[in-house]
């Protein structure tokens, strides 16, 4: 069972290393993450194929677990058109999507205030 962890982290650079670090720590495989920021804050979600010890390293280090929700992972091709044709029977079913995000072992999407300072930060 894939699990979406759902946290709210201060809007501020590092905690989402921090994050990163306390499940690595843990042996936490983070299989896909979306983040945004709203107000202050982070709203992170997280994709887990265990949810247990996620939730232990996180509350043992305080982080409260907003939300915990079951999601189904569907394998789709890297091309235009993918993902409407992956999702188009939920919307024919009138599935409602409450989250939808991409997972994948290599690509990671960043966005920054300052998008030169994040290239040179990252070499």
């Amino acid at each position: 069972m894939a699990t979406d962890l759902t946290l709210y982290l201060d809007d501020e650079p590092g905690e989402l290393a921090r994050v990163g670090d306390l499940l690595g720590t843990a042996g936490v495989n983070i299989a896909g993450l979306c983040a945004l920021r709203s107000g202050g804050q982070a709203e992170l979600h997280i994709l887990v194929p265990d949810p247990t010890p996620a939730f232990e390293a996180l509350e043992h280090a305080g982080i409260r677990i907003a939300e915990e929700q079951e999601v189904i992972v569907l394998d789709v091709e890297d091309r235009p058109g993918a993902l409407a044709e992956a999702i188009h029977k939920l919307g024919a079913a009138e599935v409602n999507l409450a989250t939808v995000y991409l997972a994948s072992n290599t690509r990671l999407v960043l966005g920054a205030d300052d998008l030169a300072e994040a290239k040179a930060a990252l070499g």
